[in-house]
């Protein structure tokens, strides 16, 4: 865990709550047909056994009473016409049907997804995410040019298509593999231009790169007051029901998780115990990132993977293991 001894902060200028999801994170499989040459995730298809239903449950009982309420359900990409797809297909609905029935709020990312893939996890899931990354083209001829699944428009495409069946939807940008800030500006937009015709996007997440031991080609990390300008613009362009999140594992600068929430950054996403997609940085002590936000008047709350006011697109009985959880976190906040 990281330690927050050194760290210097600023004072709250508005809201002086900072969000955070208690999660867990399943891997289905590792193996993604797609080559990011940045990824520190993914294995050659057919090179990776896929987690089993028994496995999984082993692993999500050894948390079921540490306050974790996520599962996030985080899955490399089987190629569209993989005889394998259907299989993974069910795969993703078996284990959000567990995460379910053993008292947690599944929400997977695993990639693009045909209509008919999404509407069946939209049934098992409190909520869907893809990065939309990047919108240049340009960059189909750098870091994604063996990733087909990152064609931009294929992804914004997905945006379109969660924000028309009303699936509450977390996205982001992934910034430093190669765009420029009028880059970050037009994908910005493209998101709260998607937002304001479907009003779905419940968060939109800006991820540094950061440089890790498994990449195929090292790339340098984003400079700090990059992803803190960015943060700034993000708040300016996104509408104001949207949050911003910085992930706090991947900002290595003391100053730049405090300039960040000065920026106008409210959550931090997923805590936890280990981060499946950049697993050479640690996540920090929860109780010391805490104590430290108290010492300067931000206040750390958990939060559910489905946005209050999006709850109520949910299906009936993903409506009630959410009520479920929001009278948890109720009863311990009047507790506090």
């Amino acid at each position: 865990m990281k330690h927050f001894s050194d760290q210097t902060w600023r004072s709250p200028q508005q809201s002086a709550v900072i969000t955070y999801s208690p999660a867990y994170t399943l891997v289905p499989t590792y193996e993604c047909f797609n080559r990011c040459t940045y990824c520190n995730f993914r294995r050659d298809p057919g090179m990776d056994e896929w987690l089993s239903l028994s496995t999984a449950q082993q692993r999500l009982l050894t948390v079921r009473d540490r306050g974790v309420c996520e599962v996030l359900i985080l899955s490399g990409e089987v190629h569209p016409q993989s005889p394998r797809r259907a299989a993974w297909r069910q795969r993703l609905i078996e284990l959000a049907e567990l995460a379910l029935g053993m008292g947690f709020l599944p929400h997977t990312n695993a990639g693009p997804l045909n209509r008919a893939e999404m509407i069946a996890l939209q049934n098992v899931n409190v909520s869907l995410g893809l990065m939309l990354e990047q919108l240049t083209p340009q960059l189909q001829r750098t870091v994604h040019r063996a990733a087909p699944s990152k064609d931009p428009q294929l992804r914004l495409q997905q945006l379109e298509q969660a924000g028309e069946l009303g699936i509450p939807f977390t996205t982001g940008l992934l910034l430093g593999i190669g765009e420029t800030s009028r880059d970050r500006l037009e994908t910005l937009e493209a998101i709260a231009a998607c937002h304001d015709r479907w009003g779905h996007i419940q968060e939109v997440i800006l991820q540094p790169h950061s440089p890790g031991s498994q990449q195929a080609i090292q790339h340098p990390p984003l400079a700090p007051d990059e992803l803190i300008d960015c943060v700034a613009i993000a708040r300016q362009v996104l509408p104001a029901s949207i949050a911003i999140q910085v992930p706090p594992n991947l900002l290595t600068q003391p100053q730049q998780l405090a300039d960040c929430l000065g920026a106008g950054a409210r959550d931090l996403g997923g805590i936890v115990p280990y981060d499946e997609v950049n697993p050479d940085y640690q996540h920090h002590d929860l109780d010391e990132l805490r104590e430290a936000l108290a010492q300067q008047g931000w206040q750390l709350q958990p939060r559910l993977p489905v946005y209050p006011h999006l709850v109520d697109r949910l299906p009936q009985r993903l409506q009630t293991h959410v009520a479920a959880w929001l009278n948890r976190f109720n009863s311990q906040s009047r507790s506090s």
